[in-house]
C-alpha cells in the first residue's frame, strides 16, 4: 500500500464504526453531558459510550470539560478538528441517507440466492449421485 493511503486507513479505522460517527453526530447539535449522550443514544452501553468518548478526546475530535463544582459536572463537545470531520463526512451520510433501500434490496437477493444454488449440493461436494 503506498504510504500515501496510510492516513486515509487511519481515519477510516477511527470513524469504521456506528457510536463513533453516532456520538459525534450527536454533539454537532451542542454540547452534551454523558447522560444526555446516553439517553440520545439508545442501544449503547455505558461502558461504550465512555469508551468511544475517550478515543474521540484522544484522537483530538472532543473535548472534555471538566467543572469542580458537587456534584462534578462534565461536558463534551466537538473540537474544531471534530467538526472538519463531521463536514467531510457529510457526503458519506447523504450517501446512506439516499441508498440504504437500495443497498438493502441488494442484500436479500444476495442472501436469498446464496441459499438456493444453482448446482445440485452433490456436484459441489465432489460426489455425483445418481439415481
Amino acid at each position: 500500500m503506498p504510504a500515501e493511503w496510510r492516513p486515509v486507513g487511519d481515519v477510516l479505522a477511527l470513524i469504521g464504526d456506528k457510536w463513533t460517527v453516532m456520538v459525534l453526530g450527536d454533539l454537532s447539535q451542542s454540547t452534551k453531558r454523558f447522560s444526555e449522550l446516553r439517553r440520545e443514544l439508545p442501544g449503547i452501553s455505558q461502558k461504550m459510550l465512555s469508551l468511544k468518548l475517550r478515543a474521540l478526546e484522544r484522537d483530538g475530535l472532543v473535548v472534555r470539560t471538566v467543572y469542580a463544582v458537587i456534584p462534578p459536572r462534565v461536558d463534551y463537545d466537538l473540537t474544531e478538528l471534530g467538526r472538519r470531520l463531521l463536514h467531510s463526512l457529510e457526503g458519506l451520510t447523504e450517501f446512506a441517507i439516499m441508498h440504504q433501500f437500495q443497498v438493502e434490496q441488494s442484500r436479500q437477493r444476495f442472501d436469498a440466492a446464496a441459499e438456493t444454488p444453482s448446482v445440485p449440493m452433490a456436484f459441489i461436494s465432489g460426489r455425483a449421485s445418481h439415481p
